[in-house]
């Protein structure tokens, strides 16, 4: 094995010379190796590659340096290597069986970024996937919600099949908001911000050794953007950066803040992330067979293709028919205010001088985004742009196809609702990211260590059937404990945090019980999302944690900043704190992010979902605790529709009123005779041996049934069957 010094002199002499940032990495992880005992090496270049962090052993190896230094660097293993203490890095390179690990795991990785390619893709002409966030691991703090973690999920099972995968997004700065709640129950927002020399990245390089850098015009501005490289596994991760000295201040602003709330910045982020991505890929060297949109932000994107064919001479009707068949996008919401539009001329102002640097009539551009072309009073819209120049298009779950052929119905109106060109790809969640380690070890065993590897088998599922109950009670009794001992520390410290009394601070720590039925609700605090269910009848809600048989629960997320409606809904909540059993009982964990999902997904029995239909796309968030033996109790809408049986969970109606005042208290009736009826009754009966048969057997049924249809490997077996290969 070579030392770090060594590899890095070979890259000066020009060991590599692509400028796609590869040997940016691989000097970043050889100049952090230097600065360590010899013995560590290994490490220093398992941190620059997110591969490890779903590697069984991975994020257990980086802790075992400092424990707490690692989980006060966000599990960042660049910053812990930076920052642990001489005398830590000394003794980790003195244990034999942590170094013998880490090169052990440094061998898995090699092994597999070594196999050859799969998928029928050719891997001089990958995919390139364009989204606005991405949530690949707490560490990377470019993502929000629900979209980010797909989008992560979908490089990482990319990665795991071989899928010949590029990725283009925004670095962020301060990356997306986070959120204090005061003792009122009031959320406030505040920004961090981030270091990209800090993070698991590399500034991509030319030949020469200078930066590489794209410009594009945005409103009356040349804007200058860096090229970052995270590794996720196989698949390049590129992040765009504005925060350069050449650009003025506004334009370094352009990537400070994920979905930032000034409408002209971001405006300015999706110019710069669509057609900005394009020239960053041609930078790069690469020629992508496909441009997959991941939401409408990057419509701009096939707008680029088509210009630099017109710029070549080509006719425009030609060149856009070309860029058409080369984009797939999917959206990701029913909801019409998660659809950004612009009124028409903010947007011509934005891409009035790259429209004519590409050679493309402004006002066709623009056409692109409106529901009626011609109406020169309509704004632009995205998803308007983004379906208009895609060879095909889909939504995440099949009622969100059917809703989405429905609401965009308008742009073809010659045809029926049901023959708009608008099809289906249900979201799946990568199982090696989401799933616990109890319930690993015990399908290890069940399965065959190879499992993953057929995770969308149903045949592999069946053999569920062959887990003693003893067996299967105890995962999920170990990962309710986990996530237990996680609530009592967290919600001592947010308690402390909003200045609560010290009897209300103390409750949770004291009462909340590993024994107990725990429910989980961890959701983007939206109106719609329905979170006062729980709430609307407060003596029921009382009745219910303190019954015979009690209920805890578990609640998170955050309100968007400007939504004061969904603020006040999360407000009325605590509201209901002044009752002693609330403290004992409910607890609200401050500032929802990666980490928290995963203990939480993964230790709750009932995942408890309640937007009011049809507004919820997927929900892969229910998807993520099925894998980990938890039931769901959700709205029959997104992709609860589709994978309810009658057996693997439980049911509230998915139909939709237009009262929705009386769509909400039939529901909520429906949630109180469910919980009362069945849930608990479920959890609480126990045979002979202190087990609970019924509720093994819904877990079963949950497992066989949703394993193979709501992970990532199927997810993308059909993006590879269906949108990417045209059919």
């Amino acid at each position: 094995m070579r030392a770090a010094s060594s590899i890095i002199q070979s890259l000066q002499d020009g060991g590599l010379t692509s400028t796609d940032g590869r040997k940016d990495v691989q000097r970043a992880a050889a100049e952090l190796a230097e600065r360590l005992p010899a013995p560590l090496a290994p490490l220093a270049r398992l941190a620059y590659n997110y591969r490890w962090s779903w590697l069984p052993g991975g994020p257990e190896l980086f802790a075992s340096i400092d424990r707490e230094r690692f989980e006060l660097c966000l599990q960042n293993p660049v910053r812990l290597l930076q920052e642990a203490s001489s005398r830590a890095l000394h003794r980790a390179a003195e244990d034999e069986e942590l170094v013998g690990r880490a090169v052990e795991l440094e061998a898995q990785v090699d092994a597999d970024l070594a196999r050859p390619w799969a998928g029928g893709i050719d891997p001089e002409h990958p995919v390139a996937f364009l989204c606005a966030e991405y949530g690949i691991h707490v560490s990377l703090p470019v993502y929000s919600g629900g979209l980010g973690a797909l989008a992560g999920d979908l490089l990482k099972e990319a990665s795991d099949r071989a899928i010949p995968m590029v990725a283009v997004g925004l670095i962020y700065r301060k990356g997306y908001f986070r959120q204090r709640i005061d003792g009122s129950g009031w959320q406030h927002e505040y920004w961090v911000d981030t270091d990209p020399q800090r993070l698991p990245a590399a500034r991509v390089t030319t030949a020469d050794g200078s930066p590489l850098t794209i410009q594009l015009p945005i409103y009356d501005a040349e804007v200058a953007a860096y090229v970052w490289r995270v590794e996720v596994g196989r698949v390049p991760l590129f992040l765009l950066d504005t925060d350069i000295s050449r650009n003025g201040p506004l334009e370094r602003w352009i990537t400070a803040r994920l979905y930032e709330a000034d409408a002209t910045t971001r405006l300015a982020q999706y110019v710069l992330l669509g057609a900005g991505g394009v020239r960053a890929l041609r930078a790069l060297g690469l020629d992508p067979s496909v441009i997959h949109l991941n939401e409408g932000h990057a419509a701009l994107a096939p707008l680029a293709l088509a210009g630099e064919r017109v710029r070549a001479g080509e006719q425009l009707s030609t060149a856009l028919e070309d860029a058409r068949s080369r984009t797939v996008f999917t959206t990701h919401t029913p909801v019409a205010a998660g659809n950004d539009s612009y009124p028409a001329d903010q947007a011509s102002h934005a891409i009035a001088r790259l429209a004519g640097e590409l050679g493309l009539p402004q006002d066709e551009v623009i056409g692109l985004g409106r529901t009626s072309p011609e109406d020169a009073g309509e704004p632009f819209g995205v998803t308007q742009a983004a379906l208009r120049m895609s060879r095909a298009a889909n939504g995440v779950s099949r009622r969100h196809g059917e809703v989405s052929r429905q609401m965009w119905s308008v742009l073809w109106p010659d045809r029926p609702p049901e023959a708009v060109p608008i099809g289906h790809v249900t979201n799946g969640v990568h199982v090696p990211t989401w799933i616990g380690t109890a319930m690993r070890e015990l399908l290890d065993r069940q399965f065959g260590a190879d499992w993953m590897e057929r995770v969308d088998d149903p045949q592999t599922w069946a053999a569920v059937d062959e887990i003693p109950d003893e067996e299967l009670w105890q995962v999920r009794e170990r990962q309710r404990g986990e996530l237990i001992e996680f609530v009592r520390r967290r919600s001592t410290q947010d308690r402390l945090l909003r200045g609560d009394v010290r009897e209300y601070v103390e409750a949770a720590a004291r009462v909340f019980d590993d024994h107990v039925l725990t429910i989980g609700f961890a959701r983007r605090v939206a109106t719609y999302k329905r979170l006062d269910l729980l709430t609307w009848d407060p003596d029921w809600t009382l009745s219910l944690l303190n019954g015979d048989r009690p209920v805890q629960v578990v609640l998170a997320g955050k309100a968007h900043p400007r939504d004061e409606e969904a603020k006040h809904a999360l407000q009325r909540l605590f509201g209901l704190k002044s009752a002693q059993l609330i403290g004992q009982r409910v607890v609200y964990l401050d500032d929802y992010d990666l980490a928290s999902a995963a203990v939480l997904v993964r230790g709750c029995d009932v995942w408890l979902n309640v937007p009011r239909p049809p507004l919820e796309a997927s929900g892969t968030s229910g998807m993520k605790s099925a894998f980990n033996g938890g039931l769901q109790l959700s709205v029959l809408d997104g992709w609860w529709a589709e994978a309810y049986d009658g057996q693997n969970g439980w049911a509230l109606p998915g139909d939709v009123l237009e009262d929705h005042h009386a769509q909400d208290e039939r529901d909520a009736d429906a949630l109180h005779r469910v919980l009362d009826d069945a849930v608990v009754p479920a959890f609480y009966e126990r045979d002979e041996r202190g087990l609970p048969p019924a509720w093994l057997e819904r877990m079963r049924s949950s497992l066989r049934s949703l394993g193979p249809r709501f992970c990532a490997a199927r997810m993308l077996a059909e993006y590879v069957e269906g949108p990417y290969r045209g059919l």
